[in-house]
């Protein structure tokens, strides 16, 4: 078994010292920056630095000012890109990072491309629901960093459009979410075309649902920094879990949706998703929906359209938010209450249980080490009216989001689908509907 403490043992190691071997970072990242310590200190080229400060970005978080010294030493991965020599070839890039969604594909491509333009490498994004041909064409032209979700990336390369044996860094990134979207067998298909001796790194939240085998089998002696349990900042986030009659979960819902502010809502099901978007732009209430039914196109322009404040609340799928449908388990009710009080903003995260599913709900809190604020509510009560702040206007009915059909070439899952909403909205409310009553 690769796993195996004598595979381990017998493996040859590739990499020169412990510093320069393979990175695992586990953990979630506090929201302020490391004080004191900037790029420059932790070896980053002046030429990246500046680029980085033209960001506004001047101080790394903690797991980049714990991680950067090791996976720059011995093999400044940056610095040599770009003073190699080597000819770009076309379908073989050289570097991989992988994404479990296509939203943060395209998050962290807007990131990385000024930094890539810098350097004068070429990086192009490679997901699901949107044609092919274009990332075809890139991929043929020669590129030096592709940013992919697993699925379609491995139609690519069946298709003989790309070739990882070039490959000299690989990172994964949210490896647990990879895992729980079912991608880890892809993650090992595309591994194992890359070069064994090349650099892998490796960044997940927990080391659960199969990727600690990744961890075993293609992490030759990693250099392991683990930055901060995975918790909700407390100062920053107020959690509510408001009691609610079967019959008036509607109506209450309504009332937490007719502030000013931004409001994330979220379903377990697409249908419910769709009918509660609808029922809510019907009422005069400026709302959009995100799940995975819709094609690419409809879920930017949605997004696009919540992040400009044309429309006032996100609905939301499961799929669509990372897990933000109330949840069986501690784990899965952080990564949703982090959808909000993002980068040092407030936020308010509000559960709605009906009885029977209180006990859940209080065990569930418990091991979270969340201490909510247990209050019964019925339709106009006056907590609903303090969380949703004031009341805005309502039109005499908001055009519901036009459906678009969806473009791709194989399941919507293969792409992933996830909302990461941006951290500069402050102040979001993320209101999370219980199973077996609102959440259809």
């Amino acid at each position: 078994m690769p796993g195996s403490a004598q595979a381990r043992a017998a493996r040859p190691h590739h990499r020169r010292g412990p510093s320069a071997g393979a990175l695992l970072a586990v953990g979630s990242v506090p929201v302020d920056g490391v004080e004191g310590v900037d790029f420059a200190d932790l070896g980053v080229p002046a030429l990246l630095c500046r680029a980085l400060t033209d960001q506004g970005i001047s101080n790394p978080f903690p797991i980049q000012a714990a991680s950067l010294p090791d996976s720059l030493a011995g093999r400044d991965v940056l610095g040599r890109l770009a003073a190699s020599n080597r000819k770009r070839e076309p379908r073989r890039p050289r570097a991989m990072v992988l994404v479990p969604t296509r939203e943060l594909a395209k998050q962290v491509a807007a990131v990385f491309s000024p930094l890539a333009n810098a350097m004068g490498l070429r990086v192009t994004t490679v997901y699901g629901g949107v044609p092919q041909r274009p990332q075809e064409t890139a991929l043929r032209a020669g590129v030096d960093v592709v940013i992919a979700c697993p699925g379609r990336l491995e139609d690519l390369i069946g298709q003989r459009h790309c070739e990882l044996d070039r490959v000299e860094v690989t990172v994964l990134d949210e490896a647990d979410h990879l895992a729980d979207l079912g991608f880890l067998p892809t993650v090992r298909k595309l591994l194992d075309r890359t070069p064994q001796k090349s650099q892998r790194l490796l960044f997940s939240a927990t080391l659960d649902n199969g990727v600690d085998q990744v961890v075993d089998r293609y992490l030759h002696n990693p250099v392991t920094h683990a930055v901060d349990p995975v918790e909700v900042p407390q100062d920053v986030t107020t959690h509510h879990v408001l009691t609610v009659n079967e019959g008036e979960k509607n109506a209450v819902v309504m009332d937490l949706a007719s502030g000013h502010g931004p409001t994330l809502l979220f379903t377990r099901t697409k249908h419910g998703a769709k009918k509660l978007a609808l029922r809510l732009s019907a009422s005069g209430i400026a709302a959009v929906e995100l799940h995975g039914n819709l094609s690419q196109a409809a879920r930017e322009r949605n997004l696009a359209a919540f992040s400009r404040g044309t429309a006032r609340v996100l609905v939301a799928t499961d799929i669509a938010a990372r897990h933000v449908d109330p949840p069986a388990e501690a784990k899965a009710f952080l990564h949703r209450s982090g959808r909000t009080a993002r980068a040092g903003a407030s936020g308010v995260v509000v559960t709605l249980a009906n009885e029977s599913q209180g006990r859940d709900m209080r065990k569930m809190t418990r091991d979270a080490g969340i201490s909510p604020i247990l209050t019964r509510v019925g339709p106009g009560h006056a907590l609903l009216h303090d969380l949703a702040g004031p009341t805005a206007p309502r039109s005499a009915h908001v055009p519901p989001p036009r459906a678009i059909p969806s473009v791709t070439e194989r399941p919507a899952t293969a792409g992933g689908a996830r909302s990461k909403p941006s951290g500069k909205q402050k102040g979001r409310r993320s209101w999370q509907r219980n199973a077996r009553g609102a959440n259809r």
